[in-house]
């Protein structure tokens, strides 16, 4: 980076009195910093990279201490990234603040393919870190293994199943599946026996079913995989752990099990059953009850999590959650993005498939469409029905879809937390991100997840710089209601 950029850097952490998720601090004033590893595994193991700034001092309010040798400083520091794999290779810049030399390191995310970088004296294992907040963390097995699914090309979802017979799957289910395959293929069936059609699609493996196979065609599929289910609730207020008055947790607890079909089916029901219904009048006079959500978008959002969620053994005692709020539902899956996909290029692009066989089969049932539409879907339903876009989230190994229900705006103040409506009542003066982190008391990226980005998405708390959502001079303020949500991207 220009020296310039790096000194734009400085002013972000100082004003903000805080690092960040692409921005690391070390003092260097004393020596070069004997444990950068997992910040630079971290960095190069998320799509943003990230910078790491020396000569800076955190105990004394970031205020700029500088660097005890540049050469010497950058010479360690290279050192340091060799000792990674594969090797990692930062960009310096350096320049003077406040009569301090100040030096950056810039760490370029490594492709997808490449990734995880760890530390070799530790092992793949226990060397990847990720960046959570401003804080590295220990990668878990499955987020390694992720990886390595990928640039391995693991296929979880056609895995033999040990202790599983062909007498397992439903007979009638399967012939309707050889039907409309060899409809719709006529050269495989022009060339295969109907146990070769199965073999060759991925339903069962030298005579054994498959995972695939079990979950689209079991007679009870949770017999050998007791959470590989959905588990549903309903919970009385904003956030989990509200309660009613009577002290009820949830106001439904449901488990839904099956085969995927199945489990969609139970999940839609739950969702029409449990959601609000309000009364509207078209233009003709005519009353009609109209649901808080599209059902078209509830039922893309939990296919999407039954077909793409990881299905491999680290995942085996993990089911798909759908959770009811009073202003939102939230269907989370196992798995975050896979490969080189990304929240922005979802619509835009046929994404890498984690379940490739799965969704074949499911296409061939015409339950899924298979062309990669359902993102868009999503969107045009919730606009059709003058709801806020729908958050789509994947950090940690998990993707989140959250659609949002009758808007705030038209509910009012209400409906919100205690916790968000002290937020709104601490903005009526423009604070800094900082300022509101600290107000909430909860964790960087928890607060601004679960708190601040609903009121933002919302329309009730409103930046100061709207067209740069991460200026360092960004301030957040209460607004008035209004029809109108933004979308940070943070």
């Amino acid at each position: 980076m220009q020296e310039s950029a790096l000194r734009d850097v400085v002013r972000k952490i100082q004003q903000a009195q805080c690092e960040f998720q692409t921005i690391e601090v070390k003092a260097a004033h004393r020596g070069c910093p004997t444990k950068l590893r997992t910040t630079l595994s971290s960095f190069s193991n998320q799509d943003e990279g990230g910078v790491i700034v020396f000569g800076l001092s955190e105990e004394e309010g970031y205020a700029a201490i500088g660097v005890y040798d540049i050469h010497d400083l950058q010479q360690r520091v290279v050192a340091q990234c060799n000792e990674m794999e594969p090797p990692v290779r930062p960009l310096f810049t350096a320049t003077t603040i406040d009569g301090a030399e100040i030096v950056s390191a810039e760490i370029s995310s490594v492709d997808v393919a490449l990734r995880p970088v760890y530390y070799r004296g530790s092992g793949r294992s226990k060397g990847s870190y990720i960046r959570v907040g401003d804080a590295d963390e220990p990668m878990t097995e499955n987020e390694v293994y992720s990886y390595d699914a990928y640039r391995n090309r693991i296929k979880d979802d056609i895995r033999p199943i040990a202790g599983s017979t062909y007498a397992m799957l439903r007979d009638e289910m399967v012939r309707r599946y050889l039907v409309a395959v060899k409809r719709e293929r006529p050269n495989i069936a022009a060339h295969a026996s109907d146990d070769e059609i199965l073999e060759l699609m991925g339903i069962i493996s030298k005579s054994v079913p498959t995972l695939a196979g079990l979950q689209i065609f079991g007679k009870y599929p949770q017999g050998l995989f007791p959470q590989l289910s959905v588990t549903a609730v309903v919970v009385p207020g904003t956030m989990m752990g509200e309660s009613t008055e009577t002290q009820a947790r949830f106001l439904a607890n449901e488990r839904l099990d099956g085969t995927i079909e199945e489990m969609l089916d139970g999940s839609m029901n739950f969702v029409e059953r449990n959601m609000r219904v309000r009364t509207v009048i078209d233009e003709k006079g005519r009353r009609a009850d109209e649901g808080e959500f599209p059902l078209k978008a509830v039922r893309e959002i939990v296919l999407n999590a039954l077909v793409h969620r990881d299905y491999s053994i680290h995942t085996e005692g993990t089911p798909v959650t759908i959770r009811m709020f009073s202003d939102r539902m939230e269907v989370t899956n196992k798995g975050g993005l896979f490969g080189r996909n990304t929240i922005e290029i979802l619509p835009m692009t046929n994404p890498d498939t984690r379940n490739p066989h799965l969704a074949t089969i499911l296409e061939a049932l015409r339950v899924v469409e298979n062309q990669s539409s359902g993102i868009d879907t999503i969107r045009a339903e919730m606009e059709r029905a003058g709801l806020p876009p729908p958050r789509f989230i994947s950090q940690r190994g998990e993707f989140t879809a959250i659609l949002y229900g009758t808007s705030l705006e038209a509910e009012g103040e209400g409906k919100l937390s205690e916790r968000q409506r002290s937020v709104i009542e601490f903005c009526r003066k423009p604070r800094t991100r900082a300022e509101v982190i600290e107000h909430i008391a909860l964790s960087h990226s928890y607060a601004i997840t679960t708190v601040l980005q609903p009121l933002i998405d919302k329309g009730l708390i409103k930046l100061t710089i709207p067209e740069r959502p991460s200026s360092p001079n960004q301030r957040f303020h209460a607004a008035p209601l209004t029809g109108q949500p933004t979308s940070p991207s943070w």
